[in-house]
């Protein structure tokens, strides 16, 4: 899965115990030393498209939840406070939505803001034809960052984009711009976003993932505390709203994992041709 660690190493032992295939159950595959696996030749197969709504809306969720602080107002009324003050958000309605990234992530969470009302620019290297015809407009990853009110990443970590989003990218966002990521936490600079929020160079943040979220998420680890003064010191910011990574997690999403993952598998078991969407390294 997404924090199993796939290195040359890891890969070299599975060769020598006869294993000839790697099936991700998830979409990226930046854990992956794609160059040993074909050296070992082991195949290796990911899950493309199980469900980009889920992660788009999930986006979305994190967007509405921050904005009408929605965690906060529930809190209280569980308390029996009934007061809004403090709970003052703002229409998405009529601002900029920055999508860096339009696959098929991005591309969804773009046409759901867009029918909300927000004005849609977006940056990525290869232009999406289906965004451009809806009247999305490209601009330059630095024109983005200076006029986008919300700014929601969708693309994938690599030696391009570790740390895309750094000290020097906060310093041109505007003091109320609000940022989500459901991508990959390599993305961002987390210490660099750390400095933005204490020095309130950003408004809002949503995360569902964390650059060091290796050994901590999908961990219950209630009794023993977080031993990572990093996300201790993140988790002490009113404007940020953290999940574990399940952006995923939907039903629909897992039954579609499964289903690619155990027809790779059962293809591999016949040696017939592996799903082409699927295949990382053909």
């Amino acid at each position: 899965f997404v924090n199993d660690v796939l290195d040359q190493e890891v890969l070299r032992r599975l060769s020598e115990q006869g294993v000839g295939l790697l099936a991700l159950r998830c979409a990226g595959f930046d854990n992956v030393d794609l160059k040993a696996a074909k050296r070992y030749k082991i195949q290796v197969v990911r899950v493309g498209a199980y469900s980009p709504h889920a992660v788009a809306e999930h986006a979305l969720g994190l967007m509405l939840a921050l904005n009408r602080h929605l965690v906060e107002a529930n809190a209280r009324v569980h308390q029996s406070n009934f007061a809004i003050d403090g709970l003052l958000g703002f229409d998405f309605a009529g601002k900029t939505m920055g999508v860096i990234g339009t696959g098929k992530i991005g591309s969804i969470l773009a046409n759901i803001t867009q029918a909300m009302g927000m004005k849609v620019i977006a940056h990525d290297p290869i232009k999406n034809p289906a965004c451009e015809q809806a009247g999305i407009e490209y601009v330059g990853f630095d024109s983005l960052l200076v006029q986008a009110d919300v700014i929601s990443l969708h693309c994938p970590l690599s030696e391009h984009t570790h740390h895309l989003i750094d000290a020097q990218a906060f310093a041109k966002l505007k003091p109320s711009a609000m940022l989500i990521n459901t991508s990959r936490g390599g993305i961002i600079d987390t210490c660099a976003l750390v400095a933005a929020l204490e020095s309130a160079q950003i408004g809002y943040v949503g995360l569902d993932v964390y650059e060091n979220e290796q050994g901590v998420f999908f961990e219950d680890l209630s009794c023993t505390g977080v031993q990572d003064s990093l996300l201790e010191k993140l988790l002490s910011f009113d404007n940020v709203l953290l999940t574990a990574h399940q952006g995923f997690f939907t039903q629909n999403a897992l039954e579609n994992i499964a289903t690619t993952t155990f027809k790779n598998i059962q293809l591999f078991a016949q040696n017939k041709p592996l799903l082409k969407d699927s295949c990382l390294n053909p």
